[in-house]
């Protein structure tokens, strides 16, 4: 990673009031550069940009850290090249992290990155969360996070099993979220959640508006 891309993560981060250290921004540079040269081969994302890499992937999963716990069980359904569950571990490090995949090549790539970054108490489960659930924890998750997994109203009903008592679903969604919210509705009172954050924001040099929606499930009294 060259070090004007370094400056831009650190100053887009610093501008959504996220702080990250010199290491962070290192071990953001080993999954970055890993990325791109997987990605010449295998296109695991789709996007051809390296400045799309860090902004439409890498800062975008960083934006619901904010919000999130420091401790605790994540697990991230979906995971694809790793987005958002390999940055929220590196800006939360105490996570105890799983990334469900079943793409086979993807999840070879999430733990190439896993040994090259050192990160700790993070692993990849191959599989899906609709038919693999009795690999996951039995003990649920703290946070469970989806990105471009499904319409929402599936995701829940996929995801919501396996969050515990307290627990945040994590959802990334675009401008269209009220519709997905007013499809959602039902399950969402069913399964005993309740919004607790709706963050609005725009990423650098776009104009369309995003929104990260957190959803908590009641607590058992």
């Amino acid at each position: 990673m060259e070090k004007t891309e370094q400056q831009k993560i650190f100053s887009w981060a610093r501008d959504f009031g996220i702080k990250l250290s010199d290491y962070q921004i290192h071990l953001f540079g080993i999954y970055l550069d890993e990325l791109w040269e997987w990605n010449k081969k295998l296109n695991l994302t789709g996007l051809s940009s390296r400045q799309r890499l860090v902004t439409e992937l890498l800062l975008d999963s960083l934006i619901p850290s904010l919000f999130l716990p420091e401790e605790g069980r994540l697990l991230d359904v979906g995971s694809g090249a790793g987005f958002p569950g390999i940055p929220l571990k590196i800006c939360k490090p105490q996570l105890k992290t799983q990334l469900i995949e079943a793409n086979s090549k993807k999840a070879n790539f999430l733990k190439q990155v896993i040994r090259i970054t050192k990160l700790h108490e993070i692993e990849v489960i191959k599989g899906r969360i609709e038919k693999d659930g009795s690999i996951l924890s039995h003990k649920g998750y703290h946070i469970i996070t989806t990105r471009a997994l499904a319409p929402l109203i599936q995701t829940l009903a996929w995801c919501v099993p396996y969050l515990m008592s307290g627990g945040l679903i994590v959802n990334f969604q675009g401008s269209k979220f009220a519709e997905a919210l007013e499809e959602s509705a039902d399950i969402i009172k069913e399964y005993g959640l309740f919004l607790y954050k709706s963050v609005p924001y725009k990423l650098p040099e776009k104009d369309s508006q995003r929104h990260i929606l957190i959803f908590m499930k009641h607590r058992e009294l």
